[in-house]
């Protein structure tokens, strides 16, 4: 199970196809779409030399794969998943200790909304629910509280010589800042390798430059309510945008119990159907996208406005708000 972000990516007013590595309707524009981290995955990146194009992109997915291999859940050797068996890594990778920087930092802006440490509760659904008799009200309290009492953000300690927990059975989880860390890498490659344009989707979006021809990309967010469809588009230059909500990964049949788990309760959050967040970032965007999901309108309007952003939130009642664009 995973959370769907986004539907359409077009570029200015016209829809590019999609294919691995074919040439787009817009000269030079060099398309590729497949998978990373679980997630449908696309590129598109203009340069006037199209091997040198194809090298970008396979060098790009390279990094991606290596980037896996560090902050996997489901690869049992990643330096992620050894800590959460272990406890504690001594020497980690540098690329998880900054990604779990971020994650510090998110943490503290959001006042803990933002905990990579919610595991614990993940599992606990995951196994409630995958019983062919599992309770339709949702895991019981006491076996909650016991999950609750191995998620805290602050007990994860994190240094370029160690990683580790301060209490037994805590577990982490990149779902919410990974894939947008893993953008923010592969647009570090392509601006290194001379790209001034281009469209990075390794499950968040972020813009390098403006669209080829023009003005900037357009990318479509998803309707909540009818996926597969966009219900708007924001543009799009040196920036990125990241959607979350709880309506892309239910674990129970009639709908009630998502992946948006509060580290203050325990519980699943339908504060919003979808928020989406425009930061300078994928990491950024990831991050706060998720955390806003369980922050109040007042509150996210403080980080909007001191990080320069732009959110949009659909609430419950299917009603949109905007803040900072």
């Amino acid at each position: 199970m995973r959370r769907r972000r986004f539907l359409a990516i077009s570029a200015a007013a016209c829809g590019l196809p999609l294919l691995p590595l074919r040439a787009a309707q817009t000269p030079r524009l060099r398309v590729w779409t497949g998978a990373a981290l679980g997630a449908d995955a696309r590129l598109q990146i203009h340069h006037p030399d199209p091997a040198a194009a194809d090298r970008l992109i396979a060098a790009a997915l390279a990094e991606v794969r290596r980037l896996e291999s560090v902050m996997s859940l489901y690869d049992p050797d990643s330096a992620l998943s050894r800590l959460n068996r272990d406890g504690r890594i001594e020497a980690p990778p540098l690329d998880l200790v900054r990604v779990l920087a971020e994650s510090e930092r998110a943490h503290a802006l959001t006042d803990g909304a933002f905990d990579v440490t919610v595991q614990p509760l993940w599992d606990l659904y995951a196994a409630h629910f995958s019983r062919p008799d599992a309770d339709p009200a949702g895991p019981p309290g006491e076996a909650t509280a016991a999950a609750l009492a191995r998620v805290g953000q602050d007990a994860l300690a994190v240094s370029a010589d160690a990683i580790g927990f301060a209490r037994p059975g805590m577990a982490a989880t990149l779902n919410g800042i990974g894939q947008g860390y893993v953008t923010d890498r592969v647009v570090e490659r392509l601006r290194a390798g001379g790209v001034e344009h281009a469209l990075v989707d390794m499950g968040e979006i972020r813009a390098l430059g403006t669209y080829p021809e023009g003005g900037p990309w357009r990318v479509g967010l998803e309707d909540p309510d009818e996926p597969g469809r966009a219900a708007e588009r924001v543009p799009l230059v040196d920036r990125a945008v990241s959607t979350s909500g709880g309506y892309g990964t239910r674990f129970d049949p009639a709908g009630r119990f998502n992946h948006i788990f509060d580290p203050a309760d325990g519980r699943t959050s339908w504060r919003y159907r979808a928020v989406s967040v425009v930061a300078p970032t994928a990491t950024e965007a990831d991050a706060l996208s998720t955390a806003f999901t369980l922050m109040p309108l007042d509150r996210t309007a403080e980080v909007v406005r001191a990080r320069g952003l732009a959110a949009y939130f659909v609430l419950p009642d299917g009603r949109r708000i905007i803040q900072g664009a």
